[in-house]
């Protein structure tokens, strides 16, 4: 097998502003849209960014903010069609959809949720174990398809959330440090070893301007 076929580049980035981003409060499953134009700026850099990349395969969260971002950043180009997958949604944080920490920071079962950084469940919502399960069942997929499809550049659009939780899992990224902005993301690369997919490294998209300069 030649090395280019042993390495994968999972670039899996952040939907744009939404207006509970501005209001900062919970989104979780909760179809938000975008809050257009102000959104455009950010989004505009992840298409820069983006443009020289030809993907083999992209994928996104179902809601709708999701979908308009990778509208948004695709625009005119030739790349697959998207495949809309639920596994790709923000934790579901059940109670807390809609309220904000201003309305949440009294509330003791509140308080403890974020001590665990998140490893507790939510009320009727998602544990960060719940959110891992779905992502990790997706990105097997993703690998398997890499060997049986050729797939080297996937591009995902989903949520702050899930992308922390990737950071957590894939790169030991500490809870609070994984969290990317509107428009942002990682670009997980992975190596095929004797034992199978492991992510060997990781970095910013869009890079930094340090790292551009």
């Amino acid at each position: 097998m030649r090395d280019e076929e042993r390495r994968v580049d999972v670039v899996v980035v952040r939907h744009g502003l939404t207006s509970w981003n501005r209001e900062r409060r919970y989104q979780g499953h909760r179809d938000i849209p975008l809050l257009l134009p102000e959104a455009e700026p950010d989004l505009d850099r992840l298409r820069e960014a983006l443009a020289d990349v030809a993907f083999d395969a992209v994928h996104c969260s179902d809601l709708t903010r999701c979908r308009q971002t990778l509208a948004h950043v695709l625009e005119g180009r030739a790349d697959p069609a998207p495949r809309l997958d639920a596994r790709l949604r923000e934790l579901a944080f059940g109670d807390y959809e809609g309220r904000t920490w201003a309305e949440l920071k009294d509330d003791p079962e509140y308080r403890a949720w974020v001590d665990s950084q998140g490893r507790l469940t939510t009320p009727g919502g998602e544990s960060a174990d719940d959110l891992w399960a779905r992502l990790s069942a997706w990105l097997e997929e993703v690998m398997a398809e890499a060997r049986t499809a050729g797939h080297r550049r996937v591009l995902a659009v989903s949520h702050g959330g899930a992308i922390r939780e990737l950071r957590r899992r894939l790169e030991a990224a500490d809870f609070w440090d994984g969290v990317v902005g509107q428009a942002q993301g990682r670009r997980f690369t992975f190596t095929l070893e004797e034992d199978g997919w492991s992510c060997s490294s990781s970095s910013a998209v869009p890079a930094p301007a340090s790292a551009i300069s």
